[in-house]
């Protein structure tokens, strides 16, 4: 499934623009990787949030939250 809010560097671009276009890594195979990870996260802390009080919703929301900006961190 593809973002349609992510928009691949513009064809006329060099090589060394196209590495400095601030979505160019989100087009890559592996950051599209990582969010069917993320994605895949959050289904599965939804799921747990379903039958679960308010304050267990909040911090599995919480924890989610941070899990996914761990993993889609542009660092190695």
């Amino acid at each position: 499934m593809r973002n349609v809010f992510v928009s691949p560097p513009p064809p006329h671009l060099s090589d060394a623009e196209r590495n400095r276009h601030p979505s160019w890594r989100r087009t890559t195979r592996h950051y599209r990787k990582k969010q069917r990870v993320v994605r895949n996260v959050w289904i599965v802390s939804g799921l747990l949030m379903i039958p679960a009080p308010l304050g267990v919703v909040l911090v599995l929301a919480m924890g989610t939250t941070m899990l996914a900006f761990a993993i889609l961190d542009e660092t190695p």
